[in-house]
């Protein structure tokens, strides 16, 4: 049988792989996991007309995109780990950038260690955990030692001399220098990346190839080639540059950490030229990380890989640019909770196609398991994606869940914090409840209407009008993700 044969059954088979329940580990399909660190969907495939992205727009265009995709809570590690482990941030007790999540639920099977149970070949090349300390190793997940996983030497991090110099990983917060795409941490990675699939091509076995991409999490340091894409004078202003009218300070509190690169001043407030600058900077590392995605996927069409890999391409959370007054995440806002998602699936009748159903981290785990036709674990928290590849217009989840802690005064916490937001998001509200950790007290409470204030900037929770629809949410947010799943709305996942 020819190459082209074998791969054009290999996509008619991905076709009736949803109605296949059992398949032989040698015929399931490879899965690359492309994570992006700091990600918002400022991508030219999620209507976004600055961006420069021609590549993860490529992917879109054989894909599904997922419009209105949420994390569960806007850091890095506990987002990540409610998409690795398929569980919410409070029952793995991970709301911080510390905590090991086998500490506390040391049996947890994480999404790769499933597939690796199940006869799967499974690597990570970059951040894929968090990026750093205990917390980014997880030996169970892993074929082969992962690569790239903790990473902080400043070298990777910076390429100009006056960067280079000094201490600690606050140096310079943008920098945009004249030197090839692996003198920074994510080419180094891409290259590793291209060089595994080129290896695992001649395995066996089916792979799930995780990559992590730092980009564009600050300092938003990127190849000139990426900063020329761009005028700065056409990026546009922040729409809303204040925080929301009556949003209590709970929500719009800082976490400090664009605070300590050399160029920002102590109190964090940014002159309009320096507020450009990161901005600018933001678009150009989008654009860097755009070509290394786009590196991988040739890599795939060059070992015909293509016809027989799952691509999902996520930002673990999202991103403020000065909007509401907010830089990078911590909150509970919009722009921080909702996340980039494209699933690419060979075969899918619907690619290129926009899903704008409400779906969650928590939802990915279940998702690959099932489509790859494995068995989907009885614990997970949140539902298969898969009728939605089917059917992007399906009746679906009435809500999706986000939470962020507080300290009681500061700006870090550790643990649960000693106050937690619970935010909900409806099809037109944003509700989010601030409540006290030893108490259970309510704190503050915030609505934002979509439909009329798509950036978020009044809170129309004071305002007795509001009080039906605040009730609502309350109940909503009490009943949980449960009761908002599509098996309420009798669709069978």
């Amino acid at each position: 049988m020819s190459l082209r044969l074998f791969l054009t059954g290999f996509a008619c088979c991905c076709v009736l792989m949803f109605s296949n329940p059992v398949k032989a580990a040698t015929d399931r399909p490879n899965i690359l996991l492309i994570a992006v660190d700091d990600l918002r969907p400022a991508l030219g495939c999620f209507g976004d007309t600055t961006a420069v992205t021609p590549e993860i727009d490529r992917l879109a265009a054989r894909g599904m995109t997922f419009s209105k995709a949420y994390c569960q809570l806007a850091v890095c590690s506990p987002s990540r780990l409610s998409l690795l482990t398929g569980l919410r941030p409070d029952t793995i007790k991970v709301w911080d950038l510390q905590t090991h999540f086998r500490e506390t639920v040391p049996d947890a099977v994480t999404l790769p260690q499933h597939f690796r149970d199940h006869g799967y070949h499974t690597r990570s090349i970059g951040k894929i955990f968090h990026g750093s300390g205990t917390p980014s190793k997880d030996p169970p997940s892993w074929s082969k030692k992962p690569q790239l996983d903790h990473v902080r030497d400043p070298q990777l991090r910076y390429s100009l001399p006056q960067n280079l110099q000094g201490s600690g990983l606050k140096r310079a917060s943008t920098e945009a220098a004249d030197v090839p795409d692996n003198s920074y941490a994510d080419g180094i990675a891409c290259d590793l990346a291209v060089a595994a699939l080129a290896e695992l091509r001649k395995q066996q076995q089916p792979f799930f190839l995780a990559v992590g991409f730092r980009k564009p999490h600050l300092p938003f340091c990127a190849p000139q080639t990426y900063w020329d894409l761009y005028d700065r004078d056409a990026i546009p202003q922040p729409a809303f540059a204040r925080h929301p009218v009556g949003a209590p300070e709970l929500a719009t509190r800082s976490w400090n950490e664009l605070e300590g690169y050399r160029d920002i001043p102590t109190n964090g407030q940014l002159t309009v030229a320096k507020s450009n600058q990161l901005r600018h900077g933001y678009y150009a590392c989008v654009s860097y990380i755009d070509a290394q995605v786009g590196r991988l996927l040739d890599t795939l069409d060059r070992l015909q890989l293509t016809d027989r890999t799952i691509i999902v391409l996520l930002g673990d959370h999202g991103f403020h640019l000065g909007e509401q007054g907010l830089w990078t995440k911590a909150n509970n806002y919009e722009l921080s909770t909702r996340v980039p998602l494209i699933i690419s699936v060979p075969g899918i009748q619907n690619s290129g196609t926009r899903c704008n159903r409400a779906v969650e981290f928590v939802d990915i785990f279940p998702t690959l398991a099932e489509v790859c036709s494995l068995p989907v674990p009885t614990d997970l928290e949140g539902v298969s994606m898969q009728p939605l590849l089917q059917n992007p217009h399906l009746a679906w989840k009435t809500a999706v869940f986000s939470q962020y802690p507080r300290p009681q005064t500061g700006s870090r916490y550790s643990g649960r914090g000693d106050i937690m937001g619970y935010a909900v998001r409806t099809q037109h509200f944003r509700y989010v409840e601030w409540q006290d950790n030893a108490s259970g007290r309510l704190l503050a409470a915030e609505l934002y209407d979509h439909r009329t204030d798509a950036n978020e900037t009044q809170n129309l929770a004071p305002k007795p009008e509001s009080a039906a629809i605040l009730q609502q949410h309350a109940k909503i947010l009490r009943a949980g993700w449960r009761d908002a799943s599509p098996l309420q709305q009798g669709v069978q996942p």
